[in-house]
């Protein structure tokens, strides 16, 4: 006998399979924001050069049962990305193997952790959520793409100079294709600025928040830059490679030379990628022997657009968690 199901049915079985796989992966996760400030944040010097107050908050995933092998932290917008989008991409490799993942905002738009006051939002959120969930503080690691990846470099360096009285045991840093001296990317943007070959958004509102809250430039102020910045080629001090030298440190690059001089006539220089292997090679100076590198060729990620989170998109998860779990304890 053939039996018909009707369209209202199938549409709700479809919906049940949707509904029952989002629980299975879902039913701990712990979301709390508070509403947005009622105001703008200025972003440049033009009187439409603003952009709202995003909230602040964090999204916690955790692992289906109640042992939870370690944490794993993104410091993303909860506005103008996705929100916690780089996090979700590692939500189900990181589960299977007892990592809960941690999002953390703060309300400011694409925040820099220029003041004080982001870094100790993000840190009184983690503690929060580190005391209130009774979550282990072992076998922590940071993570993160473009400005995700900078908030985790500047609040591990703030928190270990305050010594505040909650530390976590930080076990790793995965560094993901950022820029981490901005004496350079200083010097990028005046560069894109002058050839005209890139959107001028980017480069004039990256510029105006390091001069304005670096109270200078690279020129007139080098030392606010040298301290700003992880790693800088231009600090012969290298002052915060004391600060990263302990950790187990994963990067990835992806030059994308090709592309890079072909779409924006990018050089070597204009390039995140040589920060990355700049502070490497420093650590390695260092005394650190746990670092590694993965460079990304151009087989390796489809996407059209080359940028740093089209690079953490590409990159193999199933490896990243398992080399975590191996840096574990």
């Amino acid at each position: 006998m053939k039996t018909s199901i009707s369209p209202c049915v199938t549409v709700l079985t479809a919906l049940a399979l949707v509904f029952n796989v989002t629980l299975s992966y879902s039913q701990k996760l712990i979301a709390h924001y508070n509403s947005a400030k009622k105001e703008n944040f200025r972003i440049g010097t033009d009187k439409n050069d603003v952009l709202p107050y995003i909230q602040s908050g964090y999204t916690l995933m955790l692992p289906d049962d109640s042992y939870v092998k370690g944490v794993l932290i993104f410091l993303e917008d909860s506005g103008f990305d996705k929100r916690n989008d780089s996090a979700k991409k590692i939500y189900k490799k990181a589960l299977k193997k007892d990592f809960a993942v941690l999002s953390v905002s703060t309300d400011i738009p694409f925040d820099f952790y220029f003041s004080e006051t982001s870094i100790l939002t993000a840190h009184q959120l983690i503690e929060n959520v580190f005391l209130k969930h009774n979550l282990p503080n072992k076998n922590i690691f940071f993570l993160g793409a473009s400005l995700t990846g900078h908030r985790a470099m500047r609040y591990i360096k703030h928190i270990k100079e305050t010594e505040d009285d909650f530390q976590l045991n930080i076990k790793g840093i995965v560094v993901c294709n950022f820029t981490m001296d901005w004496t350079r990317k200083w010097h990028q943007n005046r560069r894109d600025l002058k050839i005209s070959k890139v959107d001028f958004w980017e480069p004039k509102f990256i510029n105006y928040m390091l001069e304005t809250y670096l109270q200078g430039t690279p020129i007139t102020n080098p030392e606010a830059y040298h301290s700003f910045s992880p790693y800088s080629y231009f600090d012969e001090e290298n002052r915060n490679i004391e600060v990263y030298k302990a950790y187990a440190i994963r990067a990835y690059i992806e030059p994308a030379i090709k592309y890079r001089l072909k779409k924006h006539h990018r050089t070597l220089y204009e390039n995140n990628a040589t920060d990355i292997v700049g502070f490497l090679s420093e650590l390695q100076l260092a005394g650190n022997d746990n670092t590694d590198l993965i460079v990304m060729q151009p087989k390796d990620n489809p996407a059209e657009n080359k940028n740093a989170q089209s690079t953490w998109d590409a990159i193999d998860k199933k490896e990243l968690i398992h080399w975590i779990n191996d840096q574990s304890d």
